[in-house]
């Protein structure tokens, strides 16, 4: 693969997420990224967040429950998304250590990897439920 041309808004949108724990949005890497670089378009923030992706610097975390986030920290962990809000919160958990082995036994391909998702309420917005 041929090396990668350095880009000054590739390397901000990078470090801005390098500095979240949040998991933004397109949306809001864009309008950040936007006070840096007034003049960078919506379509340079996307395509360079696919890059980013392709390439393994930072995690996309797709859900039903809302849009597209993305993540910076890419070592193996875990998730909850509010269906609420749409937050999502990293999960430091314990996982089997044969979760992949006992996956492949009931499937005929390779699995190289997992991610676990977990789905309901965030603490904020239960908590606001049980006030009304």
């Amino acid at each position: 693969m041929a090396a990668l041309k350095y880009s000054r808004q590739r390397e901000a949108i990078k470090e801005f997420l390098d500095n979240r724990t949040d998991h933004p949005t397109a949306d809001t890497v864009y309008e950040n990224i936007r006070e840096q670089y007034p003049n960078i378009s919506l379509g340079t923030v996307y395509r360079n967040l696919a890059l980013l992706v392709s390439i393994g610097e930072i995690n996309k975390i797709t859900s039903a429950q809302g849009p597209d986030r993305f993540d910076a920290r890419t070592i193996p962990h875990h998730h909850f998304v509010c269906r609420n809000c749409h937050e999502v919160i990293d999960l430091d958990m314990a996982v089997p250590d044969n979760l992949e082995e006992t996956a492949s036994s009931n499937f005929g391909g390779i699995i190289e990897g997992h991610t676990i998702s977990f789905f309901g309420l965030c603490e904020h917005c239960r908590n606001a439920e049980k006030n009304h």
